[in-house]
C-alpha cells in the first residue's frame, strides 16, 4: 500500500527493508493451524509476509484510514481478519476458541510499547509468545541483570512470565520515515508458570513499583516500618542494598515476607 503520510501522534514508522522483514518471519516460524496476531500492521509490508506462512491472520490497527486501506487491498481473502482499534484496549480472548493460544507479533510504536507490554502480561494465559520490533533501549532493558541502569521494573515484571530473547537489532533505515533510534526485534515466550513463587502477585507488582519508583533509596529507608532487620537478615538481604541489585527471587522473598504481616522496624 502507498500514499499513506505518517502521522506523529501515532508514531508511525513503517518498516520496508524486505531483508528485515524476511527475518522476522523466519524468527516467527508460523505454523499451520496457529493463531497469529499482528499489532500495528501500518501499510502491510510485514502482514503480506506472514500471510505466505500462516493459514489465518489477525491483525489490530488504530490507525482507521491504514485499517480501511488493509481490507480493501485483501478484499475477498478470508485468510485475513482487519480490527480498527487500540491494542492497549483490545480484548485478545476474544481472536480464541477454548485451548487456543496466541502467538502476537509487531512493529510496536515506542510511545505506546511499555503499556502495551504491561496489558499483554494481562492476558499471558492466552498468549504462546511474543514476537516485536521495539526500541533497542526497551529491549535492552527486556533482556537486562540486575545491578545495571536498564535494570528496573519493566525488566521483572516481564522477566517473571516471560522468557526474553533479543534476536537481533534493526537500523533506522529500515523505515519509512527513519526513526532516530536503533531498533531490536525481542521474542518473549510466556513461561508455562512464572519463575518464582509468590503468595500475592498483585502485593509483588505493587512492591516492585514502590522500589523502582526510589530506586536510588536503599531497601531499608523504601521499607521503613514494614521490615525490621531481623527480617532483612533472615532474608538473607542486605538491607542498604538499592534495587537494582535485586534479582527475581529475593524481590519474590520481600514480596512474601511483606504479606506474611506487619513487622517491626
Amino acid at each position: 500500500m502507498t500514499g499513506h503520510r505518517p502521522r506523529k501522534r501515532f508514531g508511525q514508522h513503517f518498516l520496508h527493508d524486505p531483508s528485515v522483514i524476511a527475518r522476522i518471519v523466519r524468527a516467527v516460524n508460523a505454523k499451520p493451524g496457529e493463531r497469529i496476531v499482528e499489532i500495528g500492521p501500518g501499510l502491510g509490508a510485514l502482514t503480506d509476509a506472514l500471510l505466505e506462512r500462516c493459514d489465518h491472520l489477525d491483525v489490530i490497527e488504530l490507525d482507521r484510514d491504514l485499517a480501511a486501506k488493509l481490507e480493501h487491498a485483501h478484499s475477498g481473502d478470508p485468510r485475513l481478519s482487519v480490527h480498527s482499534g487500540d491494542a492497549l484496549d483490545f480484548d485478545f480472548a476474544r481472536l480464541t476458541a477454548p485451548g487456543e493460544r496466541l502467538r502476537v507479533v509487531g512493529n510496536l510504536p515506542y510511545n505506546v510499547s511499555t503499556p502495551l507490554l504491561f496489558r499483554l502480561l494481562e492476558q499471558a494465559a492466552i498468549i504462546t509468545d511474543m514476537h516485536f520490533m521495539l526500541q533497542r533501549e526497551v529491549v535492552d532493558r527486556l533482556t537486562a541483570e540486575p545491578g545495571g541502569r536498564s535494570y528496573g521494573r519493566l525488566t521483572i515484571m516481564v522477566r517473571l512470565i516471560c522468557e526474553c530473547e533479543k534476536l537481533f537489532e534493526v537500523g533506522a533505515g529500515a523505515f519509512r520515515p527513519p526513526p532516530r533510534v536503533t531498533s531490536a526485534l525481542v521474542r518473549l515466550r510466556v513461561r508455562s508458570e512464572p519463575l518464582v513463587r509468590l503468595v500475592d502477585p498483585r502485593a509483588f507488582e505493587r512492591l516492585v513499583a514502590h522500589l523502582f519508583s526510589r530506586r536510588r533509596k536503599t531497601l531499608r529507608n523504601s521499607l521503613r516500618g514494614q521490615l525490621g532487620e531481623a527480617e532483612f537478615e533472615a532474608l538473607g538481604i542486605d538491607p542498604q542494598a538499592r534495587p537494582e541489585t535485586l534479582d527475581l527471587a529475593r524481590l519474590a522473598a520481600l514480596a512474601n515476607a511483606l504479606h506474611a504481616g506487619p513487622r517491626g522496624a
